[in-house]
């Protein structure tokens, strides 16, 4: 398994399979990459020293290499990779469509709409990643883009606002409710439902 390859960038190329990059390690071993449009246009020049975060893509047929500058891409990618339907040809296609920070925020969000302005990926689709990766980018939530970060908080917030509506009405006292709601807050994940939110606040009001 690699995690990356550290070498010298001897070589790039861009035609209609996708965009490639050589990196040669210092024992005189070259790599060739199938890189993202973004990182392509920002290789330095060749000669450079150059880390690429990899990737081993097995098929039936080959195997190959797609490589990353930044190891929080390739990280995405392999997320991207899990869901059955996205091999790595799709995986580039969103990457390159979408910053990061937007792709989490679109799966966090629900927003499969979004998704779809990606080549080649149809509502069916778009709806799938969202369902199997919705938990698993929860932990990249931190990347999200300030707009998808909002809107995360606002849905939170108004899931917040359901629970204590629910726990009032059954009786508890207003201040008992909001330290709860407070308490449970901080436990549950950012896109916890009214119904994660009620449950472990009631856990705090039974302790």
């Amino acid at each position: 398994m690699y995690d990356y390859i550290n070498g010298i960038f001897t070589y790039k190329m861009s035609n209609s399979k996708g965009n490639f990059a050589t990196v040669q390690t210092h024992g005189g071993v070259g790599y060739l990459f199938e890189i993202m449009d973004r990182d392509f246009a920002k290789l330095p020049e060749e000669n450079s020293e150059l880390k690429m975060y990899a990737v081993l893509i097995h098929r039936e047929d080959k195997m190959s290499l797609c490589g990353f500058l930044k190891r929080e891409d390739r990280d995405i990618f392999n997320v991207l990779t899990s869901v059955s339907g996205v091999g790595s040809k799709m995986a580039l296609t969103l990457l390159n469509s979408f910053e990061v920070s937007d792709l989490v925020g679109f799966v966090l969000d629900g927003d499969y709409k979004e998704l779809t302005r990606a080549k080649g990926v149809g509502p069916k689709l778009a709806q799938k990643i969202i369902l199997e990766l919705k938990d698993k980018l929860n932990s990249y939530s931190n990347i999200a883009s300030p707009k998808n970060k909002g809107s995360v908080g606002a849905v939170k917030s108004q899931n917040s606002e359901d629970a204590q509506m629910v726990l009032l009405s059954l009786g508890y006292e207003k201040d008992e409710v909001s330290n709860a709601i407070s308490s449970a807050l901080k436990t549950v994940s950012t896109d916890a439902t009214a119904e994660d939110i009620l449950r472990e606040a009631l856990k705090v009001l039974s302790m």
